[in-house]
């Protein structure tokens, strides 16, 4: 198949016609992607409760679905197969907006009735929605070619190789196998760890590693070298730069310094990047996302005014198939109810200026969420740096108002909560909707189906979270929830009128120097909040994709379908060792756990990630049909 997602090419061609009609939306899909909404749904809310991640449904529900409708019941088109993993997707994109957000309340001392947790999953996912309805053209159909979506690429790529089969299915499978007995002997039965690192000699407190996993260097091949390596020059600037900047000046500094509880002589590199490298990251992804709001907005203005002047025409009659959306008048509706609803529901424990944030956040960070995920993906997507902005902003202004105490903490913590699905959702939908553009879907089929899976996530989350807070409670060792509790600490600190208003700005002017010296500040903020040991592996990918492009330009397509084939039989077993820790044998099958040391483990990960990193380049080659 020709790779016209890595170029660009204004005629691009989806790989169904727009003239042409298949069924897509069927009782088949529709039931078997709520069984999928159900299982990932789950599986992702207990696996970010437990270690503060989540994995991507969207590539696993296209091959579990591709396997039971063309395997099984030997029927299915591929649009009925991108319907299920649109619909799969969603609970696990509800799933990481609730765990990066609501668990705060609990650590305020707060207990959220199952009634609020399902509002806030069901406005907030629904918002995300409609969100992605009005940047759909700028961000899918204007930036095909600049922004490459990678899981939507790859699950692109994955279903068109499906349905084709030949030499394009060979390739994505045969990464994807590779991927998939590598993570399985990695993670699932614990011969060698998934992260490695070293401290750097002669530099106290520096730290380089990786996160060893098929489907980063996957990743780092599908954006490229040039925004991996910008990626990974935010990272280098935190744990390479400012880590052991802290460590020297700190080394005889016994007393906490503020947010850290904890003297800097006595943190180690991650103590560090918890309580310090974190908050200047979020300073300088809110910078780096209201840059590329705003220079999105003259496109998406021409979108609104365009969709305004085509509210009295008949879509079915007027536009191609490929570029129908939900009509903009039923978008506007929605959105006003929806904000009216945030506003009256006394159990929402909010007012009219907080429905009024919520709204404007929801809209702003929609598209930074969905501009993120064009570059490193679903799941790196920083979710939890947008929700501190949020909250961080919102508490300020609620405190000016005169709300103190719990009142003004939980209501700061629903905004943000609100907001972090609508952000989750969205970054999602955008990948499910450059999967549907790539394949030829509806894009109006994709958004519909979205509000099924949100429904139902929406109805099991509150009784997800109670069940689990009472049976192990939320912020205990059993069930840490790390990645809320910064929010919390935050919240804390704007009411109690003690937060590090340092590091923010620090975070932030970092962001406006990068802009200034004319590097794309977005990317550049990313690495800088995420670990190193993220940046890393998606540079060997990125650096991978170079070398192809300089010695063997022809065999991009093949080195795209492989790595999709990485990142789906990556994603695939991630799925299924969340499963299986939710069900509680993940332990039990690790039995290549402790028997190699940790040096000889880490030399043997190292070893077989620079193997990965071969395979995909010699697999990078002119396919032969």
């Amino acid at each position: 198949m020709k790779n016209d997602v890595l170029k660009k090419d204004n005629s691009f061609k989806p790989y169904v016609p727009a003239d042409v009609y298949l069924p897509e939306i069927t009782p088949t899909s529709v039931i078997l992607g709520i069984i999928l909404v159900i299982i990932f749904g789950a599986a992702n809310a207990y696996l970010g409760f437990k270690v503060g991640m989540t994995v991507s449904a969207s590539i696993p529900a296209a091959v579990v679905s591709m396997s039971i409708l063309k395997g099984v019941l030997r029927r299915g088109t591929i649009l009925e197969n991108n319907i299920v993993q649109t619909l799969a997707s969603a609970g696990e994109a509800a799933a990481a907006g609730v765990v990066f957000s609501i668990p705060a309340l609990y650590f305020l001392d707060y207990i959220p009735s199952m009634l609020l947790i399902s509002l806030i999953t069901l406005f907030g996912g629904i918002l995300g929605v409609i969100g992605m309805v009005i940047y759909r053209r700028y961000l899918i159909v204007e930036q095909h070619g600049i922004l490459p979506y990678p899981e939507g690429t790859a699950c692109a790529e994955i279903l068109i190789a499906g349905d084709k089969g030949g030499v394009s299915a060979k390739m994505v499978f045969k990464g994807g196998i590779i991927a998939a007995i590598y993570r399985l002997i990695q993670s699932g039965l614990g011969f060698f760890p998934d992260v490695i690192e070293t401290s750097i000699p002669k530099l106290p407190g520096g730290v380089i590693g990786a996160n060893i996993l098929p489907s980063l260097v996957g990743v780092g091949y599908l954006i490229g070298y040039k925004v991996s390596a910008i990626i990974l020059a935010g990272g280098l600037l935190a744990w390479v730069v400012i880590i052991p900047l802290l460590t020297f000046i700190g080394a005889n500094v016994n007393t906490p310094i503020f947010p850290s509880l904890t003297p800097i002589s006595q943190l180690d590199a991650w103590g560090m990047w918890t309580d310090y490298i974190q908050y200047i990251g979020a300073g300088a992804l809110t910078v780096g996302g209201l840059v590329e709001f705003f220079r999105a907005l003259p496109v998406v203005k021409d979108a609104i005014l365009s969709s305004f002047s085509k509210i009295r025409t008949s879509t079915s009659n007027n536009t191609l198939r490929t570029e129908r959306d939900i009509p903009f008048p039923y978008i506007v509706s929605i959105f006003l109810a929806i904000v009216i609803l945030i506003a009256l529901i006394p159990q929402m424990e909010m007012n009219i200026l907080g429905a009024f944030l919520t709204a404007i956040f929801g809209f702003l960070f929609v598209s930074i969420s969905s501009r993120i995920v064009g570059v490193v993906g679903s799941s790196s997507n920083p979710v939890s740096g947008m929700t501190i902005a949020t909250i961080f902003i919102s508490a300020i202004i609620m405190k000016s108002i005169g709300y103190t105490g719990i009142k003004g903490m939980v209501t700061t913590v629903v905004i943000g909560a609100i907001v972090t699905v609508a952000a989750a959702i969205a970054g999602d939908t955008s990948q499910d909707l450059k999967t549907g553009f790539i394949v030829g879907a509806t894009p109006k089929a994709q958004q519909i189906i979205m509000i099924p899976g949100i429904l139902i996530f929406a109805g099991m989350s509150g009784f997800v979270l109670t069940l689990l807070n009472n049976a192990y409670h939320i912020g205990s060792s059993e069930l840490p929830s790390p990645a809320t509790a910064v929010i919390a600490v935050l919240v804390k600190g704007v009411f109690s009128g003690n937060l590090p208003w340092g590091l923010l700005i620090i975070g932030a002017a970092i962001g406006a120097i990068v802009e200034l010296m004319g590097i794309a500040s977005l990317p550049f903020a990313i690495g800088l909040y995420l670990p190193v040991h993220l940046s890393v592996p998606i540079f060997v990918g990125g650096f991978v994709r170079t070398l192809v492009e300089k010695y063997r330009n022809n065999g991009i397509e093949s080195g795209t379908l492989y790595a999709s084939g990485l990142v789906a039989g990556d994603a695939l077993v991630g799925v299924l060792l969340a499963l299986l820790t939710t069900a509680g044998v993940a332990e039990k099958i690790a039995i290549g756990s402790g028997i190699l040391s940790n040096t000889v483990a880490s030399i043997v990960g190292l070893v077989l990630i620079s193997i990965i990193a071969y395979t995909l380049y010699s697999n990078s080659k002119v396919e032969e049909n």
